[in-house]
């Protein structure tokens, strides 16, 4: 739609990397601030939020080769353009890599690992929010071909140049389903963790609301993912039903409160 905010001859601002980076800045004012109300220092939380982005972007890239192996496996080369640098990847295997690294960072400087977890959720909703914003605006992570009153159309010969988006269809506007889903999230998690709950809880409904509206949105997602056990799912609808079963195994056994979590 706008994939080029701002271009002087070869140079130009990509609109995805403005709004992701005003998503991960936004992310760490609202995490500071609830971190605050519960208590953990900010430096802290602010340094395990620098960790987690930079193992999110690796992880996020990590799976993006996995899913495009045959095309990365045939011309390596592929790996070290500015194409692949600018790809946002995909998220889970972000979400992922920066859960492991939280939980190492946590573990070593003494955090209470299911209340930073806890503050950390609404950030990450709404960080996630506003990052989708940038796919619409590049074009990537589109949908399918669409014929209802809301679908959109890809005309900038850049948006397709980039991300190899189709022009001239209306497809899914994918990005945005997303997008407001993840929105609803955060405005349903920032509300409740004001109220009373049990530690862990904000961040296992997170996981649970998430992988759903993952798992839904991918059904309109266009995609060459492999079918991986030959059904009808694809390996990210795959990889939210695991982070699915992590939201609700939080939840059954936070009735135990098990010391390793605290």
């Amino acid at each position: 739609m706008f994939p080029k905010l701002i271009e002087a001859g070869k140079f130009y601002l990509p609109t995805y990397g403005v709004l992701v980076a005003t998503a991960f800045l936004l992310a760490i004012w609202v995490t500071v601030k609830l971190g605050k109300r519960a208590g953990l220092r900010p430096d802290l939380i602010t340094n395990l939020a620098v960790y987690c982005a930079l193992a999110g972007m690796l992880g996020a890239k990590l799976l993006m080769f996995v899913f495009d192996w045959q095309m990365y496996a045939s011309d390596p080369s592929q790996i070290f353009t500015f194409s692949t640098l600018q790809a946002a990847g995909v998220y889970q295997g972000g979400l992922l890599l920066a859960l492991a690294t939280a939980i190492v960072y946590m573990h070593r400087m003494g955090m209470p690992k299911l209340v930073t977890c806890d503050v950390f959720a609404p950030g990450l909703a709404l960080g996630h929010a506003i990052g989708r914003l940038g796919c619409f605006a590049a074009g990537c992570c589109w949908g399918q071909r669409c014929e209802r009153p809301w679908a959109i159309t890809f005309n900038d010969p850049d948006a397709y140049e980039l991300t190899g988006v189709p022009l001239g269809i209306p497809l899914h506007p994918t990005q945005l389903y997303e997008s407001g889903a993840e929105l609803a999230i955060f405005a349903l998690l920032y509300h409740w963790i004001a109220r009373p709950h049990k530690p862990g809880a904000i961040f296992g409904l997170y996981l649970v609301l998430y992988s759903i509206s993952r798992f839904a949105v991918e059904f309109l997602r266009h995609h060459d993912q492999a079918l991986p056990f030959g059904g009808p799912w694809s390996l990210t609808q795959w990889i939210s039903l695991v982070t699915l079963a992590i939201g609700l195994w939080l939840f059954a056994i936070l009735r135990h409160s098990p010391r390793w979590l605290k």
